[in-house]
């Protein structure tokens, strides 16, 4: 079972072409000799799907970090309104 769920896996990919200095290959052939990856391929795989959900978080934040910028003064105004309401109780 675990070889057809590899095949699917492998079906399911697309293959690229990278250009990469000496440098960067040399180090990615250390971190792939040296971590639970099978190849350069899946340490590539790994570190662009990681690069790529810290660029994706950081968007996110930054348009919640605008949502709050351009409502400030409406937050500002309800949170006043909820301490004054909870002072009261």
């Amino acid at each position: 079972m675990k070889s057809r769920h590899n095949s699917n896996i492998i079906a399911n990919m697309k293959t690229i072409a990278i250009t990469v200095d000496e440098e960067t290959l040399a180090l990615i052939d250390h971190l792939g000799s040296s971590t639970e990856f099978r190849s350069r391929s899946a340490l590539v795989r790994a570190a662009i799907r990681e690069y790529a959900e810290q660029v994706q978080r950081r968007r996110e934040e930054e348009r919640e970090r605008e949502i709050i910028r351009k409502n400030k003064d409406l937050l500002d105004r309800e949170l006043k309104a909820l301490i004054a309401e909870q002072a009261r109780k």
